[in-house]
């Protein structure tokens, strides 16, 4: 039999492909769930029970999160990245690990084939794509969702037909958990004008009363909240659970996929905001001007080649290099409170906070240079105005 890699999540889609290639068209059907966060022990032994009776030959979770941290989450936080200003790629960052993984563990086990369960209306068709066909050219990819143009009722009834009467009724909330962050989609995300109601969320408000936290930073990571250490994925995690109870984090994105459409999808993301805006405060604080004006810049790069699955391009290697580089100073606390639905910066702490009051003051007095030294400066500064007016009047 030829030997096929599937990329299992056990939702509809990937279970049609499970059994349809093994059944229909005689693949040895390996599947494999990447774990890049969201997911306990028991739902990951659901998943592989229900591969297994869905005809596949073997099922294998990998854990991954660490490696996505590692690999991708540090720099987003290192470039403060937030999609049009407002999503931090919750899901889209995931699919490029688990694509990794994925080539990885068919290259692995010596398989001919790749299969996903991706439609032809989505991002995932070419993160996935992009990965495979640039680690492993060599192996087929398989896509029977997209190429065969199915419908969701079509694949129950294909399932029904040949045996797999699960409950497959769709929720009316489409929810995808990650150690970034949460998508949220519904009826009100497919059209431009309405928004998610508080029962969409996975998350409700549990807590009224504002509590204050104290995050530290070490070279741009967040090594402990409150004066506790522990490791940085766990730090996130632990973050996500406090903030959640105040409904922190919830909004919905507008972008422009990478296939050329608009689209619309509702976010949790309670831990990822808060450190990223946490960590842009700490390095207002930290970097001189022109840094920040160009890893704003590159930042931004960083997330749209990563959300249009360029992820292995050599670029990708050269701005994490300019990331990491810029982060030496990054460290000290930050001070913020939470608030039901908001949480609001009230300042930060560090050895390398740049507001030195030994050398000036803003607005107030200076040691570092006279009256004289000022006014030379601003006449020098004019000269160019004046030379464009004086020309163009």
């Amino acid at each position: 039999m030829k030997k096929l890699v599937l990329a299992y999540s056990g939702g509809l889609d990937t279970s049609y492909c499970a059994k349809y290639l093994s059944q229909v068209e005689n693949f040895e059907v390996h599947a494999v769930s990447v774990n890049t966060g969201g997911f306990e022990k028991e739902e990951i032994e659901d998943i592989g029970r229900k591969a297994i009776q869905l005809g596949a030959a073997s099922y294998k979770s990998i854990d991954a999160v660490q490696i996505f941290y590692d690999k991708v989450v540090k720099y987003l936080i290192f470039g403060n990245v937030l999609k049009n200003n407002t999503y931090p790629l919750s899901v889209s960052a995931e699919r490029i690990i688990q694509a990794i993984e994925i080539v990885n563990y068919a290259k692995k086990v010596g398989a001919g084939y790749i299969a996903h369960g991706s439609t032809g209306a989505g991002n995932d068709q070419v993160r996935f794509d992009l990965i495979f066909q640039t680690l492993a050219p060599e192996i087929e990819i398989i896509t029977p969702i997209r190429d065969l143009k199915l419908t969701r009722q079509a694949e129950i009834t294909f399932l029904k037909e040949n045996g797999v009467d699960l409950p497959w009724d769709k929720a009316k909330y489409s929810i995808n958990k990650g150690l970034w962050g949460t998508s949220v989609g519904g009826q009100e995300t497919l059209t431009s004008q309405d928004g998610l109601p508080d029962e969409a969320f996975p998350s409700q408000l549990t807590e009224e009363k504002p509590i204050d936290l104290k995050l530290s930073f070490e070279k741009g990571e967040l090594v402990a909240i409150n004066d506790k250490k522990d490791s940085f994925v766990n730090n996130i995690i632990s973050l996500n659970k406090v903030a959640s109870c105040y409904a922190i984090g919830r909004d919905i994105h507008v972008g422009d996929t990478i296939i050329g459409i608009k689209g619309r999808v509702g976010f949790e993301a309670a831990a990822p905001l808060i450190i990223i805006k946490a960590h842009h405060l700490l390095e207002k604080h930290t970097l001189t001007k022109w840094q920040q004006h160009h890893k704003e810049q590159l930042g931004n790069w960083f997330g749209m080649l990563l959300h249009e699955g360029q992820y292995l391009d050599e670029v990708m290697r050269n701005i994490e290099v300019f990331l990491t580089d810029t982060q030496r100073n990054v460290s000290g606390d930050v001070f913020l409170t939470l608030h039901p639905y908001r949480f609001s910066l009230n300042g930060i702490a560090s050895q390398h906070d740049l507001m030195s009051s030994s050398f000036a003051s803003y607005g107030e007095t200076n040691d570092g240079w006279t009256a004289e030294d000022a006014k030379g400066f601003i006449k020098i500064t004019s000269n160019q105005g004046k030379i464009y007016n004086h020309v163009n009047s």
